[in-house]
């Protein structure tokens, strides 16, 4: 989700009733008291702060699909009775929210147009496609294997998943592994461009969740955490199009390739093997990375036949 273009206490009711929560606790994880809470609904308030509106911004935005389901629901109903043209425009958004057909993984779409690639923010179009909400998890990658019997991570012990990290970012993967998973899946692994507009938006933002330097959103090694996390941990540093882990946790293979591979002269039978293997660009950081290298316009890259207990990998589509 993108957010509401602007909140009333109508919206925010909404919201609440969707998450099913009493209006304490809801108050309570906006940051607002309760007597707030319901000056809001009952129409007292007439501007809610700009805090506040990025509190449910983000609020709308993480959660799960069904609580985002029945918010639409629930505004429809009120613009059919009141004729609501901004709840109108939310509904447009809504729709577009996808599950992809072979993996399951919730898909959002990022429109056509310029946004603001690299460290020198330089104009830069991009077409319409689809990106996973979240990396490639364990249990995504468990349904990989089991279909095509590809070889599994090198940290599940007899090659079974451990259920204490179905949630978190496959890793030990390299960007064959990952390019083979997106084949089967039938989607891409992203360009770099495509990566790093579903984390900036097409206003050129440092971070997925703005310009503040926040270590504390996103799971890096100043975290002190040490090791990768649950796909859905960060809810505050998800990114304008509702886009989780775009910012450390692990690092994520592209399909940008830096360099091509090095081959050998051919053999007597015209065969030739990979001297060198191709580099293809990672973008977003990992627990093992500093805070300093979390801003998604930054380059890395790695050679295909790397894998790491932090390099993992999300898909996309068009």
């Amino acid at each position: 989700m993108t957010g509401v273009g602007r909140w009333t206490g109508a919206e925010v009711k909404a919201l609440r009733e969707a998450r099913r929560q009493n209006g304490r606790d809801f108050a309570a994880e906006v940051g607002i008291s309760q007597r707030q809470l319901v000056d809001w609904e009952a129409g007292r308030t007439k501007k809610i702060r700009g805090s506040n509106q990025a509190a449910l911004d983000t609020m709308l935005s993480t959660a799960g699909i069904h609580v985002q389901e029945l918010f639409a629901a629930l505004i429809t109903e009120q613009a059919a009775a009141s004729q609501d043209t901004r709840t109108e425009q939310l509904l447009r958004r809504e729709a577009k929210y996808l599950k992809s057909p072979r993996d399951g993984k919730l898909m959002v779409p990022v429109e056509e147009g310029i946004y603001l690639a690299g460290p020198t923010n330089t104009p830069t179009w991009v077409d319409e496609y689809l990106i996973d909400v979240y990396p490639t998890t364990n249990a995504d990658y468990q349904q990989f294997i089991r279909a095509t019997g590809h070889a599994a991570p090198q940290h599940w012990p007899d090659g079974e998943c451990p259920g204490s990290i179905y949630d978190h970012p496959v890793v030990w993967v390299t960007w064959h592994d990952a390019a083979a998973y997106a084949d089967w899946a039938g989607k891409a692994l992203p360009t770099t461009q495509q990566w790093e507009k579903a984390a900036r938006g097409d206003k050129g933002r440092v971070y997925p969740w703005g310009d503040a330097p926040t270590a504390a959103k996103c799971n890096v090694l100043d975290s002190g955490i040490g090791h990768t996390t649950p796909v859905g941990r960060y809810q505050s540093g998800v990114s304008p199009y509702g886009v989780y882990d775009l910012c450390g946790n692990a690092w994520e293979w592209s399909s940008t390739r830096t360099t091509t591979a090095v081959m050998s002269p051919p053999d007597e039978d015209g065969r030739m093997t990979e001297v060198e293997p191709a580099r293809y660009e990672l973008k977003g950081s990992a627990f093992t990375s500093p805070f300093t290298r979390a801003a998604p316009s930054l380059v890395n890259d790695a050679n295909s036949t790397m894998l790491d207990n932090d390099t993992g990998f999300r898909c996309v589509s068009s």
